[in-house]
């Protein structure tokens, strides 16, 4: 069974700094790449970032290029994502994703974790 698990949000000042573990289970882990997605409250699902473990091939949503870094541990079967200079427009729901195909459009993905808050305060 695939399993994504996402942890590692918080409530955090602006300016500040954030890591988001998503930990993979049940599939090989180099046949799929994973995605980070978030949703606020009353707005759409946006793609923020993704990674392809086998290359290391990652993307980035213009939004968060210079601040999010992604980043995969074969060993541990995890991708993180380092969240810096976190503004308060950042506030929203992380999601981690699984699929075939490396992008940041959410309908590339057939797996997804469970949330987990983010939340940058002003």
């Amino acid at each position: 069974e695939v399993q994504l698990q996402a942890s590692g949000g918080g409530l955090v000042q602006a300016g500040g700094s954030l890591r988001l573990s998503c930990a993979a289970s049940g599939f090989i882990f180099d046949d799929y790449a994973i995605g980070w997605f978030r949703q606020a409250p009353g707005k759409e699902r946006e793609g923020v970032s993704c990674i392809s473990p086998y290359d290391g091939s990652t993307d980035y949503a213009e939004s968060v290029k210079g601040r999010f870094t992604i980043s995969s541990d074969d060993a541990k079967k995890t991708v993180y994502l380092q969240m810096n200079s976190l503004k308060p427009e950042d506030t929203a729901v992380y999601y981690c994703a699984g699929g075939f195909l490396l992008g940041i459009a959410s309908n590339l993905y057939d797996y997804w974790g469970q949330g987990t808050q983010v939340t940058v305060s002003s």
